[in-house]
């Protein structure tokens, strides 16, 4: 939730902010509209308290001067108290009037704020959709080295065959089973079977590993279903909904959703609380099972493991003070673990910059971080429909600035000036299995079939160096 103050401030900011964002930027207008009677509401209600206060040291005033008054002075004394003593009950009446008609404009007003985006930072390219994102790097194993690979050249030329896609990999090595998930959970669903399901396991426990070990980060077991709060307090409510599994609760006094990340959980585990500025930032990783409608997505990437209602993910999550630099920092931060991941896997990848019109509400800045998949892509004239590989997204790395933890009243201490101020927050994925799997079985992949498991995950598979 962006900040009101700041809204008020600088309103064309906020309008400008929300039009590159594809969003209606009346609705700022709308806003602060409705933010008016707010205000005088509120300041007519601390008027009264002012008034009430006034009234007690004025009847204090009176009952020290009867003490001493001779009685025809008492009586006009008297009479001025009784007076007095009567406002009180009248402003009682007229505060409960006033504190109900703020309530209800209070929520009419937040409820709007709740829909306005987040600008995004200067330097965030503008742009109306994710063709208009931009590439801002990109690194593949060197030439020389045995998993050297350049995205720009066809697979075959460097491989000496034609590649396989996942799904045919994955289906000749009994790796996944379609229709039996199909049968099981509808479309977009499937099974892993015997080394499909080890390798899924052990990307994400090596990836869980390193984010604990090697950078220090905090596990957490966070849950999958949560309190429709949590969803309101991330961002993914209102905004998003329509792609969120929610869950009816007929015997609760809350609603239930089932998330789509752990980030989700990460930010909540401090929702509503006062962290001491000395212990942030905090860091914090966990495994979780994801869920995702994929609305709007009708025939998008419906064969495979690409575009799916349930994976499971490992994912990075940082509270930090309320400091852009600081906040900066740690985006090149995480992007780096992830980074480093990827290279260990010896996977090529790029990093695409997000423009405006693709980083959704509550960003300020995103980066995504895609694999080389050689199954994806435009079909090559006279290749018989076989696509020529393509770039597909495997992480999104998000700086939020005070976006959620505003929501959340996620606040810290801060020690210098003992105020407590709201925090900064940033996420990114570290692993999402099974898509995940794509790059590194189409990348791994032999001219017989069999898949070569990469080396920094042979210990997470007992040793084992090759699938079939």
């Amino acid at each position: 939730m962006i900040d009101i103050k700041l809204l008020r401030e600088n309103p064309d900011r906020f309008r400008t902010g929300a039009a590159n964002k594809g969003y209606d930027p009346a609705k700022v207008d709308a806003l602060l509209e409705l933010d008016k009677p707010v205000r005088a509401l509120m300041t007519r209600l601390q008027d009264l308290t002012a008034e009430k206060n006034r009234i007690g040291k004025e009847i204090g005033q009176i009952a020290g001067k009867m003490k001493k008054a001779p009685p025809e002075v008492q009586a006009e004394l008297q009479r001025q108290m009784a007076a007095l003593q009567q406002r009180p009950t009248q402003i009682k009446v007229e505060e409960q009037q006033l504190s109900q008609q703020l309530a209800e404009m209070e929520a009419k007003r937040d409820a709007l704020l709740l829909e306005l985006p987040q600008p995004a930072d200067d330097d965030v390219p503008v742009g109306r959709g994710s063709d208009d994102n931009v590439e801002i790097s990109r690194w593949s194993p060197a030439p020389g080295s045995e998993r050297s690979f350049d995205p720009a050249k066809p697979f075959a030329a460097q491989r000496g065959f034609e590649p396989k896609s996942h799904i045919e990999l994955m289906t000749k090595l009994g790796m996944v089973d379609f229709d039996r998930g199909t049968k099981i959970s509808g479309s977009r669903s499937y099974v892993l079977v015997g080394d499909g399901m080890r390798l899924h396991q052990a990307i994400l426990r090596y990836a869980f590993d390193m984010m604990i070990n090697e950078n220090g980060f905090t596990p957490l077991s966070v849950a999958d279903l949560v309190r429709h709060e949590m969803m309101v307090g991330t961002g993914f409510f209102p905004s998003g909904r329509e792609q969120v599994y929610d869950i009816s609760n007929p015997t609760g006094d809350y609603g239930l959703a089932l998330t789509g990340t752990g980030e989700v959980g990460l930010m909540g585990f401090h929702a509503d609380e006062i962290i001491d500025g000395a212990t942030l930032p905090r860091c914090y990783t966990t495994l979780s099972t994801c869920f995702r409608r994929e609305a709007g997505s009708a025939g998008k990437d419906t064969a495979g493991l690409y575009r799916i209602h349930q994976f499971d993910k490992i994912e990075q999550v940082v509270i930090c003070k309320a400091d852009e630099t600081e906040s900066r920092m740690w985006h090149r931060k995480m992007m780096g673990f992830v980074e480093t991941l990827l290279r260990r896997l010896e996977l090529p990848y790029r990093l695409l910059q997000c423009c405006t019109g693709d980083l959704g509400p509550k960003n300020a800045d995103m980066v995504d971080i895609e694999c080389w998949m050689p199954s994806r892509g435009t079909p090559a004239p006279g290749s018989d429909g076989k696509p020529t590989g393509a770039f597909g997204e495997t992480h999104s790395a998000s700086r939020l600035y005070d976006y959620q933890c505003r929501r959340l009243n996620i606040r810290y201490k801060d020690a210098e000036t003992g105020k407590n101020v709201v925090a900064h927050s940033l996420n990114n994925t570290v692993a999402a299995s099974p898509r995940i799997l794509i790059p590194i079985m189409e990348m791994y992949q032999n001219e017989d079939g069999s898949i070569t498991v990469p080396t920094v995950l042979r210990a997470q598979m007992g040793g084992k160096e090759r699938i079939g």
